[in-house]
This record gives structure tokens, C-alpha cells and sequence, in this order.
């Protein structure tokens, strides 16, 4: 598969899921009302919008290292960030949950494309293009995305 084939069906799909988050959110007013859930509904949109904003970075950037690049690198630290916030929230809510238990992941995963997205050339060394790297870890950070997503609609907290 061509890499901004594939960066541009990621950002899409991304983006789409974006939407039916909101679809979801829409209809489940009484997650506003306690702090916890409304932060873990805002992290499972942020676990797909910077996924999304990082594939349509990288599909500007195909030919502009700097440009894609840049934008992983800012991407990068946001997903720490709200992952780290995240974390904190989702352990305190539901510990015995798969991804509150492996929820390091996430912000490993994020630390990963910053890394890579610095010292790019470093891909080249087990013979993938930096971006095709970066497509790796982004597949890792939609699945987390995922089963984030998919935990916390299905628990009892």
C-alpha cells in the first residue's frame, strides 16, 4: 500500500470515528454530570483526533519532511499530555479495567513517534521510510484508541 494511501484512509477513518463519538456522546447526558466519565469521553475523542490530525499531517508532509514532522512532534506531546491526564482519571474510575491496567501504553506509544519523529533517519536503519514507522505506531495508538473507547461504554462505574 502506498503511504499516504494509507495515512489518508487512517485520517478518514479516524475522523469518521470522531463523529460517531459524538453520536454516542450526544445521547448519554448523564456522563456530563460526573466529572470522571465527561474527562474519559473527552480522552476517547482525543485518542482519535490527534490520530486523525497526525494522518492528515502526514499526508501534507509526503513530500516535506518538516512538515510532517513538526506536526508529530506537537501531536506527539499533546497525546502525552491527555494521555497522562487520562491515566490518572481511569485508574481512579476503574482500576480491574484492560486498559486502565495497560494504560501506560499509550503514552509510551506517543513518546515513540516523537522520538522517531526527531531522529527519523533511524527507520532507515531496519529498512522502513520514517513515515512508514510512524504508520506503525499510529495503527498501535488506534487500537488503544479502541479498546479505550470500548471500555468505558461497557463498564459499570
Amino acid at each position: 500500500m502506498d503511504i499516504s494511501t494509507f495515512y489518508a484512509v487512517t485520517s478518514a477513518t479516524c475522523f469518521t470515528l470522531v463523529g460517531l463519538w459524538w453520536s454516542v456522546v450526544k445521547g448519554k447526558a448523564e456522563w456530563f454530570k460526573d466529572e470522571a466519565k465527561k474527562r474519559l469521553a473527552g480522552g476517547v475523542y482525543a485518542s482519535f483526533l490527534v490520530p486523525g490530525l497526525m494522518g492528515l499531517a502526514a499526508q501534507a508532509g509526503v513530500d516535506s519532511p518538516f512538515v510532517w514532522r513538526a506536526i508529530f512532534i506537537v501531536a506527539a506531546g499533546a497525546g502525552m499530555t491527555f494521555s497522562g491526564r487520562l491515566i490518572r482519571v481511569t485508574r481512579q474510575t476503574n482500576p480491574s479495567g484492560a486498559f486502565s491496567r495497560n494504560s501506560w501504553v499509550v503514552p509510551a506509544l506517543y513518546a515513540l513517534v516523537l522520538f522517531f519523529a526527531v531522529f527519523s533517519d533511524i527507520a532507515r536503519f531496519v529498512g522502513l521510510h520514517p513515515l512508514q514507522l510512524e504508520a506503525l505506531l499510529l495503527s498501535g495508538l488506534i487500537l488503544c484508541a479502541h479498546g479505550m473507547a470500548w471500555e468505558f461504554t461497557t463498564s459499570n462505574f
